[in-house]
């Protein structure tokens, strides 16, 4: 079929809504990554990707010893055959969803072909109909997706800042951490509660969604509080809460997560684990009771009605666990917590000798060991030119994957990296800033004329 061109057809207005948002400089495209940069922009925080380790067990896999095990009874070593629940299932895919949830001390495991899939399937199958959803207005798009699908009667919002130490009561202009936001995760859920007889008497279950380290500002939820919260409020036990685990698998917990780390794996109802990022292959699984699991089987559409992962990709995501278990991951555990604290130093010394306004450059003022580093500024774009003009991957992040304002480059850091790297890029980011000081300096405040024409020439 001939695609439409006529004016008034589906070309045209496909078209036209491209060009709106090409006007408001949102326009998304596909780009291949440059080879000869240096990498501050992937999510692979351990740099497992590229693990000779592990890449050689993964290998292994695929013609070693264990072949009868590894591979499903149709013996197909490449594609799965099918959805789980027909052809696509395997002895091998029953032992790794084991050796996941020993590994995160989880009941069990349920593995998804992303944690996007993951988390739309879980957040859309569970909350009935007189059920109701708690999420931070931060929430990674796939629980928004999640929620559209899902039965529950409510859906409702409370701020990302009301769950963060040290923010919490400070966007109200409370004055100090700890104080109750009128939009935060406690009064919300009060106004719930008193609102909602159902809710209070523990007739409607309550979803608490969250994540554990936030993948654009870098920031990590204070799980403690929000268990301690939800356990107070709801005290008929119908609260549940689901952390997106997503970033922090790999890095924190010794590689098991947030809620491992903190002890939490009791009073948190469901984790989703990504295998995409610090792991470094693809992939996600909720870990749940082993109730949860059956019930995600038989009612998580993203899990039942899609192909099964090939047996390339989960002997990946077990060569990635094995690596974990074996303690060898240690080291480039520790390698990144000295690149993040050193990289953290560099630009607190930027941020003391040139004081940028905050329109400018807003260096994060709290160090984190968090690998994600947002550096918020009004031109985004221009700077991560400049960074790649001179050997740095680094991407902007614009609405809509951020709300209007909030407008940055995002630093991902890697066990790769080195401190000379980071010396390099906190050196382009000075020099950017100096010549837009001096752009500033000789045409009127808060211009941007003549910035990009700087990226171009090597000074």
């Amino acid at each position: 079929m001939k695609p439409a061109t006529a004016v008034g057809g589906l070309e045209a207005t496909l078209q036209g809504r491209l060009a709106q948002r090409e006007s408001e400089g949102r326009l998304r495209h596909l780009d291949i990554p440059e080879l000869d940069l240096v990498d501050f922009s992937s999510n692979d925080y351990l740099s497992l990707s590229q693990d000779l380790v592990v890449r050689d067990a993964l290998i292994a896999h695929l013609k070693g010893p264990d072949r009868k095990l590894s591979i499903s009874s149709n013996e197909r070593m490449i594609g799965s055959g099918g959805s789980r629940l027909l052809d696509g299932n395997s002895a091998f895919v029953e032992r790794l969803e084991r050796k996941i949830s020993n590994f995160h001390d989880s009941q069990a495991a349920l593995l998804f072909n992303s944690a996007y899939d993951a988390n739309v399937g879980l957040v859309s199958c569970v909350p009935g109909a007189k059920d109701v959803i708690l999420y931070d207005d931060l929430i990674h798009a796939s629980i928004h997706d999640g929620m559209r699908l899902s039965r529950a009667s409510k859906r409702i919002p409370f701020t990302h800042s009301s769950i963060i130490r040290h923010t919490r009561g400070l966007s109200a202009g409370l004055g100090k951490p700890g104080v109750n936001e009128p939009r935060g995760l406690e009064q919300t859920l009060k106004q719930l509660i008193n609102g909602d007889p159902r809710v209070k008497s523990g007739e409607s279950n309550v979803f608490i969604c969250v994540e554990a380290l936030y993948s654009m500002d870098g920031d990590m939820a204070d799980l403690e509080y929000v268990s301690s919260v939800v356990k107070a409020s709801l005290s008929k036990g119908n609260g549940y809460i689901i952390v997106d685990e997503a970033h922090s698998v790999g890095i924190l917990g010794d590689g098991r997560g947030l809620v491992y780390q903190l002890g939490l794996q009791d009073q948190i109802w469901a984790r989703v684990v990504g295998f995409g990022k610090a792991m470094g292959c693809a992939g996600g699984a909720v870990l749940c009771s082993s109730l949860a699991r059956h019930y995600l089987i038989n009612y998580a559409r993203t899990f039942i009605y899609t192909t099964a992962m090939s047996f390339p990709s989960v002997a990946s995501i077990d060569a990635a666990y094995d690596h974990m278990t074996s303690g060898k991951a240690k080291d480039r555990r520790d390698k990144l917590k000295m690149i993040i604290q050193y990289c953290h130093v560099k630009l607190k010394s930027l941020d003391d000798r040139l004081k940028p306004t905050t329109s400018v450059l807003c260096i994060p003022k709290d160090p984190s060991n968090s690998p994600i580093i947002p550096l918020f500024t009004r031109y985004p774009k221009d700077l991560a030119k400049h960074c790649q003009t001179y050997g740095f991957m680094i991407r902007p992040i614009v609405a809509p994957t951020v709300p209007h304002g909030q407008e940055r480059i995002r630093i991902c850091l890697h066990a790769a990296n080195t401190t000379e790297q980071i010396d390099g890029l906190s050196r382009e980011i000075e020099r950017w800033l100096r010549h837009l000081n001096q752009v500033r300096d000789a045409t009127e405040p808060n211009s941007y004329a003549g910035l990009s024409g700087f990226t171009k020439a090597r000074i």
